[in-house]
C-alpha cells in the first residue's frame, strides 16, 4: 500500500473548501423552487410568501412558491427529500407537518429528523386560550378549578382531530389533570362560531383567528399558550405564569433543504433570513398574526425541532390521539 500523500490531501481538502465558498458566492443563479406543504391562502403560505419575497429581493434571484398540499404536508415534503441538494429545492414547513403529523399514523417515505437540512427558525404563533363571555371565570386558574369540578362537562372546540388545537387542549388536560370533552371541527372557521354562539365552552385557537371576536368581547381571553407572552398581546399571560409552569405549545415554522446541502449554501440562506427577520416591517407584519421571529442557526432549529418533536410523540401517545 502506498502511503498517503499529506500534501496532496491538503490541497485537495482546500479545493473543496474554496469551492463551496465560490459556489456559495454565486447561490443562486437560478429560480429557487420553495415547496410549500399546504395549500395556498393558508397562513403557512402567507408567511412563506413574504419571507421568499424579501430573500429573492436580497439575493438577486427568484424563490418561487410551490404550493403542495395532501397528506397532511407528507406530499410535499417528500418531493424536497427526493430533491437534489444544491440549494434550487427548499422546504417551508409547519411543525404540524414536522413535529405533529408524522405521529398520527401516517406513513413516509422520508424521516423528518434525518431527511432534511435546516436553515432557520422563522417563528413561532402560539394558541389564545378564549372561553365563551357567559362562562365565570377570569383567568387560568379559575378555569381549572371549575374544570375539576364538573369533569367532563366542559367542552373545547378544536380545528380537528390531531391538530394543532385539539393536542394543545391534550396537552393542557394532561398537566392541569381536568377531564374536557373534545369537540373536533373541520377548520377554525366552524370553531369559532360555535364558541362565540355558546355551543361550546372553549376554544385554543390561534391568535389570529380569534383576535377580533377577543377585542369586541365576543370570546374572553384567559392566556397564550406559549412560553412567553406575545408581542401583539404583551398584557396576555401566558398558560405557564398563569398556574401550568413549563407549559408551550406553538406553532413554528422552518425553513430546511434537503440532506446534505452544502454547509455554505445553508449558512448564507441562514445569514440573509436573519437579517429579514431584524427588520421592522417583518417583525410588525408577524405581529399582526400573533406570531414573533425566532431566528438563530440552523443548530438552534435543529435542536428546537428535536424537542418539539418528542414533546408531541409522548402527548400523542399518551392520549391515544389518531388522525382524520
Amino acid at each position: 500500500m502506498k502511503p498517503i500523500n499529506l500534501h496532496l490531501l491538503f490541497a485537495l481538502n482546500a479545493a473543496f473548501a474554496t469551492s463551496g465558498t465560490a459556489l456559495a458566492q454565486t447561490y443562486p443563479d437560478k429560480p429557487v423552487r420553495v415547496i410549500v406543504p399546504a395549500p395556498a391562502g393558508g397562513a403557512l403560505d402567507v408567511v412563506a410568501r413574504q419571507f421568499m419575497q424579501k430573500l429573492g429581493e436580497t439575493l438577486g434571484a427568484q424563490f418561487v412558491v410551490d404550493n403542495r398540499g395532501g397528506g397532511n404536508g407528507s406530499i410535499g415534503a417528500e418531493t424536497v427529500a427526493r430533491a437534489p441538494a444544491d440549494g434550487y429545492t427548499l422546504l417551508f414547513a409547519s411543525s404540524s407537518v414536522l413535529s405533529i403529523n408524522p405521529h398520527l399514523g401516517a406513513k413516509t417515505a422520508y424521516h423528518v429528523l434525518k431527511s432534511f437540512a435546516p436553515v432557520i427558525l422563522i417563528g413561532y404563533s402560539p394558541n389564545v386560550l378564549v372561553v365563551h363571555p357567559s362562562l365565570p371565570v377570569a383567568n387560568v386558574r379559575q378555569f381549572i378549578a371549575i374544570a375539576k369540578a364538573k369533569p367532563g362537562a366542559l367542552a373545547f372546540a378544536s380545528n380537528g382531530a390531531g391538530s394543532l388545537s385539539h393536542l394543545t387542549g391534550a396537552l393542557f388536560m394532561q398537566q392541569a389533570g381536568v377531564n374536557l370533552l373534545h369537540v373536533p371541527y373541520r377548520g377554525a372557521a366552524p370553531a369559532v362560531i360555535d364558541t362565540v354562539a355558546g355551543h361550546v365552552s372553549v376554544l385554543f385557537a390561534a391568535y389570529g383567528s380569534v383576535s377580533g371576536q377577543m377585542q369586541s368581547g365576543k370570546l374572553k381571553a384567559l392566556a397564550v399558550t406559549s412560553a412567553k407572552r406575545i408581542s401583539a398581546a404583551p398584557n396576555l399571560p401566558t398558560v405557564a405564569e398563569s398556574g401550568l409552569p413549563g407549559f408551550d405549545s406553538t406553532q413554528w415554522w422552518g425553513a430546511y433543504g434537503p440532506a446534505g446541502m452544502s454547509a455554505d449554501i445553508v449558512n448564507r440562506l441562514n445569514r440573509e433570513l436573519n437579517v429579514i427577520l431584524a427588520t421592522a416591517d417583518t417583525r410588525k407584519r408577524l405581529a399582526t398574526d400573533g406570531a414573533d421571529p425566532a431566528g438563530g442557526t440552523p443548530a438552534d432549529l435543529a435542536a428546537h425541532h428535536k424537542s418539539d418533536f418528542e414533546r408531541w410523540q409522548k402527548v400523542i401517545q399518551d392520549a391515544g390521539i389518531k388522525g382524520e
